[in-house]
C-alpha cells in the first residue's frame, strides 16, 4: 500500500484531527485509525485475496444502511475503504446470545434481500461457494467426495437461495452504537447457502461462551435466524451447517493460499476449523 496516496484519499472524505496511525496490519488488509473531530473513522486496504470486499461492503450499506456500517468512501480498483465509527463490538470473548438474538433476523432479512444480487456479487468476485461446487471443492481439500447423498444437496438447493453469507459473523464483527447493531467485515463473505453463516456464531457460542450442543440457546438462536425466511425449516437448518462446516473450511484454506509461507499462528486455528468439519462426516 502506498500510505502517502492512502492519507491524501482519505483526505478527500474526511478531514483528520490528528496522525493518521496503523491499527492493524494482516497478510489479507491493513486497517488505519483516522481521528476526527467527532469521532473515529478506519480505512482499509485489502489485499488481492479480498479486493472485492470495498464494492461488496459499498452496496451492502447502500441497501441496508440500518444494520451494515456506513461506507464514507471507497475506491474498487485500488480495494481501499473508508467507514464511519460503528462503536464498539459486542465482545469476542463476552459474545452475548441474548445480542445475537436481536441481530440474526436482521441478517436473515439482508440476505433475503441480496439474494438478487447475487449474480452481480459473482461478477465482482465474491468467492463461489454455492451448493453445486462444494463437491469439487471438498475433492480439492481432502481428495474425496462430498460425505453427502446426492438428494441430501438437492434439497440443500431447494429450500433457501444462495446468497451473501458473512462466514465470520462473531461478536468481533458485530458492533453497537447505542441501540443500534452493525455488522462489519465482510472480506471472508461468499455467495453460498445463506445458513451456513450461524457455523462460525455457533462455534464461538461453544468455545468461548463454554455453551454445551445441547444448550437451549442454541434452538432459540436458530430460530429467531430463521423466522424471517419461513415454518419447517429445522431440519434443513441442520443440514445447511453439517455442510457449511465443509464450505467454511474451503474459505480458510483460500485465505491461506494467499498467505506468506510464515503460517503457524493461521495454521493453529486453520486445525480447528478442520476438525469440526472432519468430525461432521460422523453425523
Amino acid at each position: 500500500m502506498d500510505r502517502a496516496a492512502a492519507e491524501s484519499w482519505i483526505r478527500t472524505y474526511v478531514e483528520p484531527v490528528g496522525a493518521i496511525e496503523t491499527a492493524r496490519e494482516r497478510p489479507w488488509a491493513t486497517v488505519l485509525r483516522v481521528p476526527l473531530a467527532d469521532g473515529v473513522a478506519w480505512f482499509k486496504a485489502c489485499s488481492p485475496v479480498q479486493a472485492f470486499e470495498p464494492r461488496l461492503t459499498a452496496g451492502l450499506f447502500a441497501r441496508w444502511p440500518d444494520r451494515v456500517v456506513e461506507v464514507l468512501g471507497h475506491d474498487e480498483e485500488r480495494a481501499w475503504l473508508l467507514l464511519a465509527n460503528a462503536g464498539a463490538p459486542i465482545g469476542y470473548y463476552l459474545n452475548p446470545p441474548e445480542t445475537w438474538l436481536v441481530a440474526l433476523p436482521l441478517y436473515a432479512e439482508l440476505q433475503r434481500g441480496e439474494a438478487a444480487y447475487t449474480p452481480a456479487h459473482l461478477t465482482h468476485h465474491v468467492p463461489d461457494l454455492r451448493v453445486a461446487r462444494l463437491p469439487a471443492r471438498y475433492e480439492d481439500l481432502l481428495r474425496r467426495y462430498l460425505p453427502l447423498e446426492s438428494d441430501e444437496i438437492d434439497r440443500l438447493r431447494r429450500f433457501a437461495p444462495e446468497t451473501v453469507q458473512h462466514d465470520d459473523l462473531h461478536g468481533a464483527n458485530l458492533y453497537a452504537l447505542g441501540e443500534q447493531l452493525r455488522l462489519l467485515d465482510w472480506g471472508d463473505a461468499s455467495i453460498s447457502h445463506p445458513f451456513a453463516s450461524l457455523v462460525v456464531t455457533f462455534r464461538f457460542l461453544e468455545e468461548i461462551n463454554k455453551l454445551p450442543p445441547a444448550d437451549p440457546w442454541f434452538a432459540r438462536l436458530r430460530d429467531a435466524y430463521l423466522e424471517p425466511w419461513g415454518r419447517g425449516l429445522a431440519g434443513a437448518f441442520a443440514l445447511a451447517m453439517r455442510v457449511g462446516t465443509f464450505a467454511h473450511a474451503f474459505e480458510w484454506a483460500r485465505q491461506r493460499d494467499a498467505l506468506p509461507e510464515a503460517r503457524a499462528d493461521f495454521d493453529t486455528e486453520f486445525q480447528l476449523v478442520l476438525r469440526r468439519a472432519v468430525a461432521r462426516t460422523r453425523d
